[in-house]
């Protein structure tokens, strides 16, 4: 069984600050990457950020580039997502996500077995 633990987040003004913490355990799998998606109320679950776990190569959604860092401690299968100047838009549950090893696609939510529980990040105005 694995498990993903996600930590960290919380409610902020916008213009803050918050980081969130994602740890795999239970059962050793080689991860091809891992992500985050965010949903908010009525809305599909979507991309946000990824890192392959091997290289240290990093994805973003648009929306995010420039204001969100994704980065990983490869030993302790922990990513983190440093959200900064957050926005009143960015108010959603946001999901650790792991696939398997020689999975091609990082941005789709649909190539990832493993999911976290989720964590409300909630900006206000």
């Amino acid at each position: 069984q694995v498990q993903l633990v996600e930590s960290g987040g919380g409610l902020v003004q916008a213009g803050g600050s918050l980081r969130l913490s994602c740890a795999a355990s239970g059962r050793t799998v080689s991860y091809e990457a891992m992500g985050w998606f965010r949903q908010a109320p009525e809305k599909e679950r979507e991309f946000v950020a990824a890192i392959k776990s091997i290289s240290g190569s990093t994805y973003y959604a648009d929306f995010v580039k420039g204001r969100f860092t994704i980065s990983r401690e490869y030993a302790k299968k922990t990513v983190y997502l440093q959200m900064n100047n957050l926005k009143p838009e960015d108010t959603a549950v946001y999901y650790c996500a792991a696939n398997v090893l020689g999975t091609t696609s990082v941005r789709s939510r649909y190539e990832y077995p493993y999911w976290g529980q989720g964590t409300q990040v909630t900006v206000s105005s």
